[in-house]
């Protein structure tokens, strides 16, 4: 077993980290303070052709795996960036995964080189108010009338709303009540969301404010049957295939979100001199400073596994949920340790930690909670009876 990384892969991550150096922590604090979406790191990003990298090359992309991909956007998080600059690009980078397995030639053609290029925004609309984590329940109606759907519903977490000209839009086709399971008669639909029936409103929260989550409300809104991915009701399955890639890409994210926040702990631990010594010196600080890198250094070993697992399109559920719960709990531990090793000064804006705290929250809870994962760990994994 190899676990050395390969010259692509390093000359991606060294490239990536070379174009972050250009964005440090006081261009993302502006951002996140003001609410304001990183257009000039996301056309950086777009420009250096790493928005496509996931993207097959005949459509303009790089043609690249998970791994490549989970290693930009672990660079992207690990320059202080954090989910600000991560979920700036992180739709683009893999979210149209269902497009690309099955879209038509026509709605490949027409989509993923300019998703590819940047020029094309993208947004993901699953959620809803009434259904959280039950994808099933989701009431946002499609109903077919001659060349056209009409949609109708409500959608909340849509990341990206803004900015995005189109959202990859999970609705029902047909009533519960007329399908044999409750996961079909779910379509994925490409949809305009710059269409006066659609209204967007931002949703206020704790961070990551740079990246907008809205409320987004279809009213009636006209998508053309050209706009359908793959097959009629079979959307929910179409899902699937792209959520532990999703995982892998959070799991990564967390990692690179927990390195920002350690390097900037230790180099305050080594300079911040209390009683004739450095604060590093004292076992308080210097131990958790150390478990921290531990718990990252775990939660890279088991993302590069659940990564490798993917590209080479084997079973990857147990290590892919494995990546997201161990890099999400590390990350935020390291931010934590982070915090508290600066004493007061970790609550203060100026040394950017509490940024990094905030936005490691956000991967305990998304793209789904860490309880969740374990649920599927105890289910499908340790074959324990279903708890929900």
């Amino acid at each position: 077993m190899d676990f050395r990384e390969s010259e692509d892969h390093r000359l991606v991550r060294e490239a990536v980290r070379d174009l972050c150096r250009r964005f440090d922590d006081d261009y993302w604090a502006g951002c996140e303070r003001t609410h304001t979406f990183p257009w000039a790191f996301y056309d950086a990003m777009a420009a250096g052709g790493w928005i496509g990298i996931a993207i097959p090359e005949e459509y303009g992309g790089g043609g690249q795996g998970i791994e490549a991909a989970s290693i930009v956007l672990e660079e992207v998080a690990a320059s202080g960036a954090c989910m600000n600059g991560a979920s700036a690009v992180h739709m683009s980078i893999f979210g149209m995964h269902p497009v690309v397995l099955y879209g038509s030639d026509e709605l490949r053609r027409r989509y993923l080189p300019r998703i590819a290029t940047g020029d094309l925004h993208v947004a993901f609309g699953v959620t809803e108010p009434d259904a959280g984590l039950d994808t099933t329940a989701i009431t946002t109606r499609a109903v077919r009338d001659g060349d056209v759907y009409r949609v109708t519903g409500r959608k909340v977490w849509t990341s990206k709303a803004l900015e995005s000209e189109r959202v990859l839009l999970l609705v029902r086709t047909t009533p519960v009540s007329e399908c044999a399971t409750r996961t079909d008669g779910l379509s994925l639909l490409m949809a305009d969301l710059r269409d006066p029936a659609v209204t967007i409103t931002p949703i206020p929260k704790m961070g990551r404010n740079a990246v907008a989550s809205c409320e987004v409300a279809y009213d009636g809104l006209e998508v053309s049957v050209d706009d359908l991915v793959g097959v009629e009701g079979n959307g929910f399955r179409q899902l699937l295939d792209g959520l532990n890639a999703e995982r892998v890409l959070i799991a990564a994210e967390a990692l690179g979100t927990g390195r920002a926040a350690l390097r900037r702990a230790v180099a305050y631990a080594k300079e911040r001199r209390v009683f004739g010594r450095s604060i590093g010196a004292n076992q308080a600080v210097a131990h958790p400073l150390a478990e921290a890198h531990a718990r990252l250094h775990a939660a890279e070993l088991v993302i590069r596994e659940a990564a490798w697992t993917l590209d080479r399109g084997e079973p990857a559920g147990e290590a892919a949920n494995t990546a997201k719960f161990v890099a999400a709990e590390a990350g935020f531990f390291a931010a934590d340790v982070a915090v508290q090793t600066h004493g007061g000064f970790g609550y203060a804006e100026e040394y950017h930690v509490e940024r990094y705290f905030r936005e490691s929250r956000l991967q305990r809870l998304a793209p789904l909670p860490q309880a969740m994962v374990l649920n599927y760990l105890a289910q499908s994994v340790l074959g324990l009876e279903r708890s929900y």
